[in-house]
């Protein structure tokens, strides 16, 4: 079994909460008085860091959102006050994807630009990847802060680092299989989307050495059927992680599958909350991830709502790390769950139902929201073909599993757009009222 930091991974969990009330300690007194943002914060819930004495005192701290960070960028452009050095301290700025608005800025010191790398470093080395391989980014290096630090962790794994930036799917495949990379880092979108172009082109996958892909960016690498989709396109392990730009990469899935993803706890403090009422939930249950990091302290986020949905499991996992994990990874977003017909609906639900229909090669859902009676309209592509057959199974298949029946439809291939990066596959229309 691999770790990057053994000695941590493996702490009595005693002595990792010891470890986490530490770092918060520290990094509380040092941002009172320097990083604006936060000071304000504090003082106005009337909170201050000699109050926080234990890990429970963290629920005396407010809750941070990003509504929060972003208003506070647009009054006080262009960097915002969570800033806890000067700005010719930052070494790196990068921003949310955007896909849900207004982009965020986040910015990143020396220290914390490293401690970036040490986090990636966890999700490489719980994927087995040492120096022995080779490590192919299939992603353009653009202000998004996506694989960056990943390239930072490889790093520090001594592994061979293959960037694949400003390259076109089939150079993508053709570089990989000439530089002989073992492992593939790219969202699962995109993996299943270069398995698609070699299909088309004839390209053998095989003569790619590849053992393991490692995906972030969408939760599609803890979806079953998508995960099984990859492994067996590609003849490769597939790992899944999660993080966000705003507050770096927490978590990650070892070598023990099915088993979650681990939060790297020595890095970070997790919460999960019930999403609309606020209170803590239980181990096993249902909420939404409340995060706080403790390495990143030029622009920190405590108690961050971070709108993904998880499950704790606090089981030791047998690969030895004692970590907390996430059972199924992130299940979703808070934010995405639509009701259709009555019945709550979450977009991976719905991908995993569709991605065990192997002749589906993309698909795309719209759900109309009206006055008389919402609607899942659902348009796939198939691999080869005219099938109203196979229309008329996956129809049925989801209504067995949603206990309601989708408009499902065929459109012809390359019909439907293709995502390198994130995949925006669930959209929800609103009927327009006249006033």
């Amino acid at each position: 079994m691999s770790y990057f930091n053994e000695a941590t991974e493996t702490l009595p969990r005693e002595q990792l909460a010891e470890l986490q009330l530490h770092k918060l300690q520290l990094m509380m007194n040092h941002l009172w008085g320097r990083n604006r943002f936060y000071t304000a914060k504090w003082q106005a819930a009337g909170v201050a860091p000699s109050d926080i004495r234990c890990l429970a005192d963290l629920a005396k701290l407010p809750l941070t959102r990003k509504g929060e960070l972003l208003q506070d960028q647009a009054l006080h452009a262009p960097f915002g006050s969570n800033l806890t050095y000067a700005p010719d301290a930052y070494v790196r700025m990068h921003q949310t994807s955007g896909t849900t608005g207004v982009p965020l800025k986040v910015f990143d010191t020396v220290a914390s630009w490293d401690w970036w790398a040490n986090c990636w470093g966890h999700v490489l080395a719980g994927a087995g990847v040492t120096p022995a391989d080779r490590l192919f980014m299939a992603f353009g290096f653009g202000p998004f802060i996506g694989f960056w630090a990943a390239v930072e962790g490889a790093r520090k794994l001594g592994t061979l680092m293959i960037p694949g930036g400003g390259r076109d799917t089939q150079q993508r495949l053709e570089m990989m299989r000439d530089a002989g990379a073992t492992v593939l880092c790219c969202t699962p979108s995109y993996a299943l989307r270069m398995a698609e172009v070699a299909t088309e082109i004839g390209f053998d996958l095989r003569s790619i050495p590849l053992k393991t892909t490692v995906h972030a960016g969408e939760p599609g690498a803890s979806v079953p059927s998508t995960k099984q989709r990859i492994e067996s396109s590609w003849l490769a392990k597939c790992f899944d992680h999660a993080g966000a730009s705003e507050v770096g990469a927490h978590s990650f899935e070892c070598q023990v599958q099915p088993g979650g993803t681990h939060l790297i706890e020595s890095e970070y403090i997790a919460e999960v909350i019930d999403p609309l009422t606020g209170a803590a939930v239980l181990p096993g249950e249902r909420g939404e991830l409340v995060i706080t990091n403790l390495g990143r302290w030029g622009f920190p986020v405590l108690r961050y709502c971070t709108g993904d949905l998880v499950r704790v499991n606090l089981q030791r996992c047998d690969c030895g790390r004692t970590s907390l994990r996430f059972d199924g990874g992130v299940l979703g977003r808070a934010d995405d769950m639509v009701t259709v017909r009555g019945v709550n609906v979450f977009p991976g639900g719905v991908e995993n139902i569709i991605r065990t229909f192997a002749e589906v090669s993309e698909f795309r859902v719209t759900v109309n929201k009206t006055r008389q009676m919402d609607e899942m309209d659902i348009e796939v592509e198939l691999s080869a073909g005219l099938d109203p057959s196979l229309i008329q199974a996956i129809a049925l298949k989801l209504d067995s599993m949603l206990a309601f029946r989708p408009r499902v439809r065929q459109v012809a291939h390359n019909t439907l757009p293709r995502f390198e990066m994130k995949a925006k596959r669930f959209h929800v229309q609103l009927e327009s009222v006249a006033p």
